[in-house]
């Protein structure tokens, strides 16, 4: 800092000042201490003015997942919008569904001395640990129905599928079937909930959902299996990736999507609008997420007030789905 000083021709207290972004200083002098930082390549030690402001300004992601689309776009909305606000990102990921490696990941980042934490997470058994731990800082979930903490954002994932449940049956579909994501997850409950309640709602039909893994193979495999039997002529899966195994296997079995089969996915993922046909899905806006979440918790870090909020998803109608066939 001192350095950057003598080469701007101001005191270090300027320094510091345009650092942390406070009022009252020249705009030409501003821009000298900005000019001479980027010459010296100066960046400031956050860790230095954590100790003398008691003040980190890094949010904490505790993650389930980085690999599925849903969680890594949340991450970086989260990641972006943290920046814009200046505060930094710092993420764990859980290895295992086991309290200890839940603690362990939320530890790791408490070290880091966050100011907040997001948890991306939809797991019962996480909230649960959570609920345990009593952490004193402000806690923001997303993609989850449950409201255990403080502060609360989620699509309406039920909604979501009573949507896609809703398109299928308005085009005349009978015998439609759901293949659903992973038992433990807080998301894929919600999502087979809101099929079933439009399928009663409707008085249509229903048969078990089959739970899946939210891979694409997964969906592919499936989708021979129900091939065999045929007693359908549309599909709700809980994701893209899944929808995508499955409109795989219709083609393998020399039929067609949607002349055959009518398929719908959720996330509409980048792809979605590239799969052959264009795979008909729900939308969930992870970058709005992403922008109220950190909304939320630096409402949650300067007055401590408690919030909750929930995200309208969207039906993207594209040429996976059409009137089942008379053949």
């Amino acid at each position: 800092m001192h350095d950057v000083a003598r080469l701007a021709g101001v005191s270090h207290q300027t320094v510091s000042r345009v650092i942390n972004d406070l009022p009252n200083i020249r705009e030409e002098t501003k821009q000298r201490v900005l000019d001479s930082m980027e010459q010296l390549q100066y960046r400031p030690n956050r860790a230095a003015r954590a100790l003398v402001t008691s003040r980190s300004r890094t949010v904490g992601i505790l993650s389930a997942s980085r690999t599925n689309y849903g969680p890594a776009a949340s991450i970086q909305a989260i990641e972006d919008a943290a920046s814009a606000a200046g505060y930094s990102v710092t993420t764990a990921s859980i290895s295992g569904y086991e309290s200890t490696s839940i603690v362990r990941a939320i530890d790791r980042l408490l070290d880091q001395a966050i100011e907040g934490l997001v948890v991306i997470a939809p797991q019962r058994r996480v909230f649960d640990t959570l609920a345990g731990m009593s952490l004193r800082l402000p806690i923001v979930t997303l993609q989850s129905t449950a409201a255990n903490n403080d502060m609360s954002l989620s699509v309406d994932q039920i909604l979501g599928a009573r949507l896609a449940t809703r398109h299928l049956i308005e085009l005349g579909h009978r015998s439609i079937y759901h293949l659903a994501g992973p038992q433990d997850w807080i998301e894929a409950e919600a999502r087979m909930t809101g099929f079933l309640d439009e399928m009663n709602a409707q008085d249509m039909p229903t048969t078990a959902p089959i739970l899946g893994d939210w891979t694409a193979e997964f969906g592919y495999f499936a989708g021979r299996e129900l091939l065999r039997m045929r007693d359908f002529t549309a599909i709700f899966a809980a994701n893209d990736q899944m929808a995508l195994g499955l409109m795989h296997a219709i083609r393998d079995a020399g039929l067609e999507v949607p002349r055959d089969i009518s398929i719908v996915g959720f996330d509409d993922i980048p792809d979605s609008a590239h799969f052959w046909p264009p795979l008909t899905t729900v939308r969930q806006d992870f970058a709005e997420l992403g922008r109220r979440c950190m909304a939320l918790l630096l409402g949650g870090l300067e007055s401590g007030e408690e919030y909750s909020g929930s995200i309208l998803p969207t039906l993207v109608v594209r040429g996976s789905t059409a009137a089942p066939s008379s053949r």
